[in-house]
């Protein structure tokens, strides 16, 4: 039996793997940590054998369907002065990337799995250090125990690290700064788990997710206030196409006398629950501006005479059938009612209509002016993928979210306009650029590296499309349209058994570099912003003034440092500036 300890961001790759690489990388047996209070700090434990055996992080009777085979159990403990910090244990599961190989990502609801021999499997360990944590160093030990049948355990060895929690404290992630919008596809959650789409049911596991979001911060709640804004991705295109459809979370109901009611009661839940998990900066509404309609013409728009391809379905009591609307009168009374409830509710000032990608200018902007005579006191945010977007003066738009290569391109500009803005101004990728990204075949510091580079170009966070944007067989394969969206470009949680998210590896290294934001945010407020250039200036490779010219097609290590040390360096910042030093 070999075990040994990794780096958080260690990803394992099965395949053809060396005969010697068990052995080479269960080598380490203790490791320091360091985090504040409020925070958490995490590492891998790595075991493997040369025969097959069941690994436990759990405290059930356990045995194997195919006969007798060795159970290993991992226990993690923590010493008498450590007992307000709490760990937490999971199991990593592999997925399979494109390219063949299956990859470290899930972390697993599960509490035990069967080990082959000669494969290592990965446990994820993370210690959470309230905010009430005392600051110290505290002794923590992993022990490893095996039977087989009716035998005693007996202890296989164990392993060690020690854990310093700062004096400083991590702010709640309701209160994180970094502006964090990952998008909701609830319509999938519902088809993942066939509960009806806004049922109490649905919304219970809703629920777990929004908590999931909130846990990392985010900012905004996603409404789709139409039909299929997205068209299905042109899923009807794929040889094996997934349900990727996302339906209105408003009920529109047209009466005997002709009149239309709107039933606003799922919307109003939604809204109400995300703000009970701290995410109540943002109401993003989808599906108003910028509807995607396919080239083939098969998802275009009910409303010939409305610029926009919005598609809005009802049920006609006369006729007791459901129709769409096709008259623009009709359309325009839904938007305008629609704005009335939301200033109704007191919350028009955090609502933003969200656009995802225009590609024609003089297109965009006719619809934009269709949308801000029917509803001007909505603010307008924009997905850009098109640089001519930046520099545009557009009409209501409070937020721009370039892609990151146009941010590159751009950067001038987007320092030149920041201040006029007057909302914010955030980043985003999907399936490109490659570099950095948060895919399964991405290097594991670049999810950490997301809000790091937001820091460096001085930005105010990060958009992206994929939380649950699950293929219809998550848990067998998340690969789809390899060419296109390379695997985990479309999530980044799973949708677990027990009605909840299992989250990610990318998840994780998402989360530290939120929460790495933060203590930069902190340090700069305390004086130390020399400090943190400093830090920001040793891990990536451009200046300023090479940021209109450097191509993201260059290989990683050209743009920035892929060793996690130079980032952890800003624990070192920090503890020194605890002891008086910088």
């Amino acid at each position: 039996m070999l075990f040994g300890l990794q780096s958080m961001y260690y990803k394992y790759i099965r395949g053809v793997n060396p005969w010697d690489q068990t052995v080479r990388e269960t080598g380490v047996k203790r490791m320091e940590l360091v985090c504040c209070r409020g925070d958490s700090a995490s590492l891998q434990v790595v075991v493997g054998a040369e025969e097959d055996f069941l690994l436990t992080v759990g405290t059930e009777t356990l045995f194997w369907k195919g006969g007798p085979l060795p159970v290993v159990r991992i226990q993690v403990e923590l010493d008498e002065a450590a007992k307000a910090l709490q760990p937490e244990v999971r199991l990593i599961g592999l997925v399979r990337d494109d390219d063949g190989g299956r990859k470290s990502d899930v972390l697993l609801d599960q509490s035990s799995i069967h080990v082959a021999a000669r494969n290592l499997q990965q446990v994820f360990v993370e210690i959470h250090a309230g905010a009430q944590a005392q600051p110290g160093r505290y002794s923590c030990v992993i022990r490893l125990f095996r039977h087989t049948m009716f035998e005693d355990e007996v202890p296989v060895g164990e392993l060690s690290f020690g854990l310093t929690v700062l004096q400083r404290r991590l702010p709640a992630p309701e209160q994180y700064r970094f502006y964090l919008d990952l998008w909701q596809h609830n319509a999938n959650i519902a088809r993942k788990y066939d509960v009806r789409l806004w049922s109490d049911a649905h919304f219970a596991i809703i629920e777990r997710y929004l908590e999931s979001l909130g846990n990392l911060g985010q900012k905004a709640a996603s409404l789709v206030v139409s039909e299929i804004p997205w068209s299905g991705q042109g899923s009807h295109m794929d040889d094996d196409p997934s349900d990727l459809f996302e339906y209105n979370i408003v009920n529109i109901i047209r009466r005997a006398d002709g009149t239309f009611s709107y039933d606003y009661r799922a919307m109003d839940r939604y809204i109400e629950l995300a703000e009970r998990y701290g995410i109540k900066e943002e109401i993003e509404l989808f599906g108003l501006l910028n509807v995607w309609e396919t080239q083939d013409g098969v998802y275009g728009s009910p409303v010939s005479d409305y610029p926009d391809g919005i598609r809005l379905r009802y049920f006609d009591e006369r006729t007791g059938t459901f129709r769409f609307m096709r008259k623009r009168g009709e359309l325009e009374h839904y938007i305008r009612a629609l704005e009335e409830h939301l200033r109704s509710l007191g919350v028009c000032e955090r609502v933003r209509v969200m656009a995802d990608e225009p590609a024609d200018l003089a297109l965009f902007n006719e619809r934009l002016q269709a949308l801000r005579q029917a509803a001007p006191s909505f603010k307008l945010k924009v997905a850009i993928n098109h640089s001519e977007f930046i520099s545009a003066k557009l009409d209501g738009i409070r937020d721009y979210v370039p892609k990151l290569t146009c941010a590159f391109e751009e950067f001038n500009e987007l320092r030149r306009r920041k201040p006029d803005i007057g909302g914010k101004l955030l980043y985003y990728v999907c399936n490109n650029p490659r570099r950095p990204n948060t895919l399964i075949g991405s290097p594991a510091l670049e999810s950490r590296i997301i809000p790091w580079l937001a820091a460096r170009l001085e930005l105010d966070g990060f958009l992206r499309w994929n939380y649950t944007v699950w293929p219809d067989r998550p848990l067998e394969s998340i690969q789809y349209r390899p060419q296109f969206w390379p695997a985990g470009d479309t999530n980044f949680v799973y949708p677990g058994k027990d009605g909840g998210p299992m989250l990610s590896l990318r998840y994780k290294w998402l989360q530290r570099g939120i929460r790495d934001y933060e203590l930069m945010r902190q340090m700069r407020a305390e004086g130390l912003g020399e400090a943190v250039d400093r830090l920001l200036d040793g891990v990536f490779r451009f200046t300023d003034e090479e940021l209109g010219t450097r191509s993201l097609n260059e290989p990683a290590e050209a743009l920035y440092s892929l060793d996690p040390t130079e980032y952890d360096r800003l624990f070192a910042l920090l503890q020194a500036a605890e002891e008086g030093g910088e």
